[in-house]
């Protein structure tokens, strides 16, 4: 078997064998297929496509390149959950202690932040003590006996797909969905959970800019799942505004708190509810309705709360941060962004903002950079709130005083105020 037939074959339309697509994987991991190859391969499939059984066959060949997370022993109760990316996303600090009250086990890996979006492992590490390494054993033992542990990504996980993507960053065919939507669940299914709820944003702070965009992603990924035996449910959300009021890693831990204990905004309060119930849903059997009722109630009885502290103290996190949110890192620096003319606010760019969050400190422009985990904004107005001239708009936080005037200009890029006011999108879109 030769990689130029095979490039050949996939430039000509033509379907690759299961075969034919582990060749790849497999060479192209341990160096044996050069990039120029690889680089060929993707640009082939970008102009030429996917059918659903080569994706699936190619998300399981990436999956298994690397090491296999082995959940098994803890049966079908294993449940993991996916964001696209977006701008002040702390979904999963709520979802792991809600799923984890109702007898799911969330076992989950989790990235760092990079660019406009924020990682979950960024968020938990503004925790003083929180541990996002554990060992093989470490990390089971915790699950058995909290039925909940979110860790920093294995660096040997789907290693062809860290390849394949690091390649397709610089040859123009990132924007593929089986691709994506391969790359997505390689890692998914290494992961090792048997059921995979997927919230794919949508919209000016997300990768996928479009609704049509946002469908024809959760289609594949949920396609991917089922080839692969794994039960997988798709939510498109909302990401023109941010979720919440918090962008930035402490001050995103407060505000889960507050929904934890029955509070919080409306708009990741209801897609927490959202995401969970879909999850319980699938996991047990039972309809939507049903697992709603048991999530709302854990939520407001307190469960949750007292699951989410026996979490992070399981990971060494200090509990009296947890108790008291005012004790978590703060910034040196606040800076408030006036409106300079009255009027409703018809839209926000949640890129630019998640960009003024990392020009505050809160992410990172390269892999390498450090993170000011007390950094951040606090938005006062969203999309569809009257404000008037001189009123503040968001509260800005940076120990470097020297950037607050520069991400004060960003945020207020990201605004467009109107004299009319429009009719908000809905926060959940559909569910595939």
């Amino acid at each position: 078997m030769r990689m130029y037939d095979i490039i050949r074959k996939k430039r000509d339309g033509g379907e690759l064998l299961k075969e034919e697509i582990d060749f790849f994987v497999e060479g192209y991991t341990k160096g044996k297929i050069p990039d120029y190859q690889a680089s060929a391969f993707a640009m082939a499939v970008f102009f030429k496509g996917m059918t659903e059984e080569e994706t699936a066959n190619l998300t399981l060949a990436m999956s298994k390149s690397g090491d296999m997370v082995d959940l098994s022993e803890f049966g079908d109760k294993t449940v993991d959950k996916h964001s696209t990316g977006g701008v002040g996303d702390k979904t999963s600090l709520i979802i792991a202690p809600v799923v984890s009250c109702l007898g799911a086990v969330m076992a989950k890996m989790s990235g760092r932040g990079l660019g406009h979006t924020g990682g979950t492992v960024d968020k938990l590490e503004s925790i003083p003590g929180f541990r996002v390494e554990l060992s093989s054993d470490d990390f089971k033992k915790q699950i058995e006996e909290i039925g909940v542990a979110i860790v920093g990504q294995s660096g040997n996980l789907a290693p062809a797909d860290k390849k394949l993507y690091a390649l397709r960053d610089v040859t123009a065919t990132v924007d593929c969905i089986p691709l994506i939507a391969s790359s997505i669940m390689s890692k998914k299914l290494a992961a090792g959970a048997k059921t995979i709820v997927l919230d794919v944003k949508c919209g000016s702070g997300a990768f996928m800019k479009t609704l049509e965009d946002a469908k024809l992603l959760a289609e594949e990924m949920e396609k991917i799942g089922k080839n692969c035996g794994r039960n997988v449910l798709a939510v498109i959300t909302d990401m023109d505004s941010p979720l919440g009021h918090a962008v930035g890693n402490a001050l995103e831990v407060k505000e889960a708190i507050e929904v934890l204990k029955g509070g919080g905004p409306e708009d990741l309060r209801q897609e927490c509810i959202c995401l969970c119930s879909n999850m319980i849903a699938l996991e047990e059997n039972i309809s939507y309705d049903e697992a709603k009722g048991k999530v709302e109630e854990v939520l407001s009885n307190g469960k949750a709360f007292e699951k989410f502290k026996q979490w992070i103290s399981a990971q060494g996190g200090d509990i009296k941060m947890i108790e008291n949110p005012d004790l978590l890192p703060t910034s040196a620096y606040t800076y408030d962004v006036i409106a300079e003319r009255s009027g409703y606010i018809s839209a926000m760019n949640a890129e630019r903002i998640g960009g003024a969050s990392v020009i505050l400190g809160a992410g990172r422009a390269t892999k390498e950079d450090p993170i000011d985990y007390s950094a951040g904004i606090i938005i006062k107005k969203k999309t569809g709130d009257y404000v008037k001239e001189g009123e503040v708009l968001a509260s800005l936080h940076s120990n470097d005083e020297k950037v607050l005037e520069d991400a004060a200009w960003v945020y207020s890029l990201a605004l467009t105020i109107s004299d009319e006011k429009v009719e908000n999108k809905p926060l959940i879109f559909e569910r595939i």
